[in-house]
Parts: C-alpha cells; structure tokens; sequence
C-alpha cells in the first residue's frame, strides 16, 4: 500500500500521534484548509473535506517522493503530477490511487511514454520515445506490453506491423526515407540464435514487462530497444519483395507488391 493511503486514522488528535493544523467544520473534522504531519513523517497540506484529503493538495513521501494534484475521499483523483525518488516523474490522469486515462510518463534515462493507462500500466494507445536514439513506437499497449497494431520508428526507416508481447510478429513493411519499401514477415523462435544464423536477419531484443509493481508509489523502468538485450525469444525477419512507396486502398486492383503491402497494412 503507498504510505498515503488510510493515514488519517493516525492523525486523530486523541490518539497524541501525528500532528494537524488548519480548519475546521462544526462537528471538529476537518474542513477546508489545512496541513498534516503524519507519524511516519510523510507531511500532506492543502484541502480537506469531512475529514479527508479532498481537493487540490501536495503530499510529501518521507522517501523524497511527491504528489501535487487533485484528491477525492483520500485517495489520488483526477488530475495530478508524481514525483517518483529516483528522478522520474508521471503527470496526467489518477483514478482511485492509480494512473488512469492519459498521461505522461518521463523515465530517469530520459525516455518518455505520452498515452493512455489503465490500472498504473500502459494500456490503449500511446507513444514511447527512446532518449538515447531519438527512435519511438507508435501504437496500441495492452496490460503494459506493445500488442496488435504498431509503428517503430527509427531515424532513417520505420516499421509497421503487428506486434505481440512486445515483439514485432507476422507480415509487415520497412519504410524507407530514400523512398522505398520492403516488404516481409518476422517470425518468432523460443530458441537463441547462433552467430551463423545471426548474419542471416536475425534480430535479438528484450523489451520488458512494465506492468506496476506492489504499490502505488512504485516507479516504472524504462523500456529497452530492439536488439539491445539478447532475449529467448528470437526475431526472424523474412524479406519478400522491395516496391516503392505504397498506398493500398480497399477494392482496388493492386501489383503484387502492392497486395503484400496491403497484407503489411492489416
């Protein structure tokens, strides 16, 4: 559990523990403005409503992190900005303690996750930038993994493909900036691949479950990049035809370059 949640059973004066100054409503809750300093030296200040952090506020973890932003009933809602201790940071949307609906996450790397969350993990649509590459992806997340449709853009070329469990998988394209494309399919394999078979399009990479770990102030890690850790799983790139740049329109005639390019598309 974060160390904010439930705190203000501590905080009742006739307990002797934990520290509160600010207003009051006529019954002795607390009401309006105030601030708190908890027992365990995390320190909230900013509104209050029937005794419970409800409005805008600024929590202070004793660990140095820090959250400013929107509470109802206690609990991180609405929009807020969080300061995680090891330098990273998430500001957007909160649902009942947890990122929910849109956001933006920065990493201590300096890489940076603009989309959509669901339950603390990355989850619809969103944009992932790599700091050290300048590369991205573009595409759908699921439970916090890239999953079905995808873009991976480099600094000369993009990919555009379906992805599974982090992985680009089945028909697919490379788009060239020098104004072509080829066409293909990448296949996956549980097994390492040998330096032979390596030379042969075989790419390695380890992009990492980043699903939340126990507890809301948890910080995310940062994702790795294609090939940059070698993995079990091992990317199979099966070329097939190189065209120029393609646009498939349904029903219409297509080359058959075109067909394989709109077999990539969908």
């Amino acid at each position: 559990m974060m160390s904010d949640v439930g705190s203000d059973e501590f905080d009742d004066e006739r307990s002797k523990v934990g520290e509160y100054e600010g207003d009051r409503n006529e019954a002795g809750e607390r009401q309006g403005v105030g601030k708190a300093v908890l027992p365990n030296g995390d320190v909230y200040q900013g509104q209050y409503e029937h005794g419970t952090r409800h409005g805008q506020g600024t929590y202070r973890f004793k660990n140095g992190a820090r959250y400013v932003g929107d509470y109802h009933n206690n609990m991180k809602h609405g929009q807020g900005t969080f300061y995680y201790p090891d330098g990273s940071k998430y500001e957007g949307s909160w649902v009942e303690d947890l990122r929910q609906g849109h956001g933006v996450y920065t990493y201590p790397n300096g890489d940076m996750y603009d989309g959509d969350w669901l339950h603390h993990i990355r989850h619809g649509q969103g944009i992932y930038h790599y700091q050290n590459t300048g590369s991205q992806y573009r595409g759908s997340w699921l439970n916090g993994k890239m999953e079905a449709a995808g873009e991976y853009i480099h600094s000369n070329a993009r990919y555009k493909g379906n992805f599974v469990n982090n992985n680009p998988c089945g028909p697919g394209k490379y788009v060239f900036d020098i104004g072509c494309e080829q066409h293909g399919e990448y296949q996956q394999a549980e097994q390492p691949a040998t330096d032979e078979e390596s030379g042969k399009h075989l790419e390695r990479q380890k992009w990492p479950y980043l699903g939340s770990r126990e507890g809301g102030a948890e910080e995310e890690r940062a994702e790795g990049e294609w090939g940059e850790l070698a993995s079990t799983v091992v990317l199979k790139w099966i070329p097939k035809c190189v065209t120029g740049l393609t646009l498939w329109t349904p029903g219409k005639d297509t080359s058959v370059g075109e067909k394989e390019a709109a077999v990539a598309e969908n």
